[in-house]
């Protein structure tokens, strides 16, 4: 296995945790929160997959998905275009509603196509390069895309857990 298709395989196995997480769910069950202070399905899969759109865009010099291909439009939160989510209050947190499974897929399956698409250009060397010198030490593009999977997969678990509790009810 190559470095290509490692990232390729880590990167679809977060595709299908969130599949797993939002099929068949409604809004209102998206929306779906264990107390006011935690975060939604929708909200957190949202997040996800706006961090994952945010940083490998900025790695690879693309668009991001988000407003390039109009999703923000499709979405029309009341949130800035450039919200990822990361340090959101209760109340931005809320603001992530009437949202469908759909939308949530689509989007994410959009990113997941660039996302699969910068990866599958990339050999070993690729991933000494330096996305970002605000760190220290500076962070690789290696360190960034684990950084990303891990984040992902966290915050898929986190949903699917969410749901679970939700589905108990």
């Amino acid at each position: 296995m190559n470095t290509a298709e490692f990232l390729a395989d880590a990167f679809g196995r977060v595709q299908e945790e969130v599949h797993g997480a939002i099929d068949g769910l409604s809004p209102e069950e998206l929306e779906f929160r264990p107390d006011e202070g935690a975060n939604s399905i929708g909200w957190l899969v949202w997040h996800l997959t706006r961090v994952q759109d945010d940083h490998v865009a900025d790695a690879a010099g693309l668009d991001q998905v988000w407003t390039a291909q109009g999703w923000a439009g499709r979405f029309q939160l009341a949130l800035d275009d450039g919200e990822t989510g990361y340090g959101h209050t209760a109340k931005e947190v809320a603001a992530v509603r009437a949202v469908s499974a759909d939308q949530l897929r689509g989007y994410y399956d959009a990113v997941h196509e660039q996302t699969l698409s910068f990866v599958r250009s990339l050999d070993d060397g690729a991933l000494d390069r330096i996305v970002d010198e605000r760190w220290t030490p500076h962070v690789t593009l290696g360190v960034r895309l684990i950084s990303v999977i891990s984040d992902d997969l966290q915050h898929a678990g986190q949903a699917a857990y969410v749901r679970g509790l939700l589905q108990r009810r």
